[in-house]
């Protein structure tokens, strides 16, 4: 099956864990785009090998690893975005937002205008997908926590450097989860890599 389309989608799981249901998640995701011949690139932040602490903040820059310059690569070429991750104590893994404080920096993912408050986003010609795993009912992340760790990357992440479509997806409760409900869950991912792929 091949679903014709020229759309480069890259995805991001945030688990460090390669034996998580996260890592499960992603297998179904991509596998799907594989087999229907859809460009598809991933990128496993707990294999990559690079410092997650940007020691110096902003004062100066640290010079990025191998894994991050082509982590970054992929992410400016893609079209689209999967975040895979988990939510730990209301936000993202720690290797995960060390991922996207060093790669996404000023002057590559966003610019700030000059004498201005006001920045730039680098890649406003993407559109992106979060998918996160919970202990909790996504509703109830969502309407009684706020859902920050979601909202953190989606508006003060992702559309902060011009990404402005996003669709966010909760699955949960994954403790104590049956397996057919984890089939289920599997299945719903490669509707979503569907999706992605056509829209």
């Amino acid at each position: 099956m091949s679903l014709s389309t020229d759309k480069q989608i890259v995805v991001i799981n945030g688990h460090p864990s390669k034996t998580s249901f996260n890592a499960a998640l992603t297998e179904a995701y991509v596998s799907y785009l594989v087999k229907s011949n859809v460009q598809v690139d991933l990128i496993e932040v707990g294999l990559l090998h690079f410092d997650p602490n940007l020691k110096h903040g902003y004062e100066k820059r640290m010079e990025l690893e191998p894994d991050l310059k082509e982590a970054w690569k992929k992410i400016q070429l893609a079209d689209h975005l999967v975040w895979i991750f988990p939510v730990w104590w209301g936000g993202l893994p720690a290797i995960t937002k060390g991922f996207i404080d060093r790669v996404f920096l000023p002057s590559t993912a966003f610019s700030y205008v000059e004498n201005s408050h006001h920045i730039q986003g680098h890649l406003f010609n993407k559109t992106a997908r979060i998918i996160t795993t919970l202990d909790q009912p996504g509703w109830f992340y969502k309407w009684y926590y706020g859902e920050p760790s979601t909202r953190q990357l989606k508006k003060t992440t992702l559309a902060f450097c011009g990404i402005k479509k996003i669709k966010t997806a909760y699955i949960g409760s994954v403790r104590g989860s049956s397996e057919l409900k984890r089939e289920k869950w599997l299945r719903l991912m490669e509707k979503y890599a569907k999706q992605d792929a056509t829209v």
